[in-house]
């Protein structure tokens, strides 16, 4: 079997590819390069060069000829790598009629327990959203945002003093909401310095959160492992890095409890078993990152279905227009569920594994003329005094 085309569709808010081989098996995958889909769909377009004519089923070596063939990644680039690494996986399933968590090593669990995004632009807005997501079956809410999920165009004026006391007024207003059995997974967006993370860590424990979720900037390993020894809410972290060698040096130095590992950035399959593993041996566990379409999000249930260390998965809603349309109250009147031919079964907090053969998931004919691509604006939010505002 030969690879004879390598294909980029974008679509919505997505990117995705689509590798065809001379047996009439395809492959799909999607690159979780936010911001930098269209750098990440030429990326694709490079190493298609490079893969047409090869066996599609040498998927490690073909992850890592693309992946130290150039002096040079970042997330643009191994958003390419993840989307191939998950298409060639898809093509392997279909090859050995079998669901990819089967070829991973087989099934951990059947079902995979999942967070929603509970979103909100105001206090009342959010609290209502956490009621709704208990209601429609959620054992743990997610994306929860202390801070609120308010328009990025509107400018943030809290100081200290009033982010820590209305972070504490609105958790523990969802608390008393939902009661004592739900998980709160809370997102802090990057909003915080060290010492802020760690006071607003002890006003929050009575609430008892899963974990706060980059509570600082990401970019200093060191910051985040202090940050972490001095909260004693457990700290999930690592959307933003790539590679398991990131992922060890961030787990040596006890930077987190949870890890946030991508398979849209990380490499796929084929990296993102690669960090699990490291972090089994640093008895941390995955929540893996997932801001998708559902096409992402089958194949983080087969990856979640064959590993032991997942505690819980992020779940965007696929009747929304994404991601970013949920959260910002966009208005977009389309559903990221048309966009595909089936999505998993929901019920009582989890996920059913998708059963058929690779990650058991195709998009519709004609995806890119029905849902025409919209690539994310460069925006993000201010202060009052014009500088930036993580969000």
């Amino acid at each position: 079997m030969k690879i004879t085309k390598v294909q980029v569709l974008r679509a919505n808010r997505s990117v995705f590819c689509k590798i065809h081989t001379d047996e009439g098996l395809t492959g799909l995958g999607e690159s979780g390069a936010w911001g930098f889909l269209e750098a990440s769909a030429r990326a694709i377009d490079v190493f298609a060069d490079y893969l047409v004519g090869k066996d599609p089923l040498d998927i490690e070596h073909h992850w890592q000829y693309l992946y130290r063939f150039s002096h040079f990644r970042g997330a643009a680039v191994m958003g390419a790598l993840s989307a191939v690494d998950i298409a060639l996986w898809d093509i392997a399933g279909k090859w050995y009629s079998a669901p990819v968590y089967k070829l991973l090593g087989g099934a951990c669990r059947d079902k995979v327990r999942v967070y929603n995004h509970t979103a909100g632009r105001t206090e009342e807005e959010l609290v209502e959203n956490a009621i709704r997501g208990v209601e429609e079956g959620y054992t743990a809410l997610g994306h929860l945002n202390p801070y609120l999920d308010e328009p990025r165009t509107s400018p943030y004026r809290d100081g200290n003093a009033a982010m820590l006391y209305k972070a504490e007024r609105r958790i523990a207003k969802i608390r008393e909401a939902v009661g004592q059995e739900v998980d709160l997974c809370l997102e802090l967006h990057r909003r915080l310095e060290p010492g802020l993370a760690v006071q607003l860590s002890a006003r929050l424990e009575p609430y008892n959160p899963m974990f706060l979720e980059d509570p600082i900037r990401p970019d200093n390993f060191d910051a985040m492992a202090e940050t972490a020894r001095k909260c004693r809410i457990p700290i999930a972290t690592g959307e933003r890095i790539h590679t398991v060698h990131e992922f060890e040096m961030l787990l040596a130095r006890g930077a987190c409890s949870y890890v946030r590992a991508s398979l849209g950035v990380c490499g796929g399959f084929t990296g993102a078993k690669k960090i699990a593993a490291v972090a089994e041996a640093h008895h941390a566990s995955l929540v893996p990152h997932n801001p998708l379409s559902p096409v992402m999000t089958n194949a983080v249930l087969q990856f979640c279905a064959a590993t032991d260390n997942i505690a819980v998965c992020e779940y965007p809603s696929p009747y929304a227009a994404s991601t970013a349309d949920h959260l910002t109250g966009s208005g977009v009147q389309l559903r990221q569920c048309d966009m595909v031919d089936r999505i998993p079964t929901f019920h009582d907090g989890y996920l059913e594994v998708p059963q058929t053969p690779g990650i058991g998931i195709d998009l519709v004919r004609d995806v890119e003329e029905k849902f025409p691509f919209r690539p994310h604006q460069v925006m993000t939010r201010l202060n009052a005094d014009g500088s930036i505002c993580d969000q």
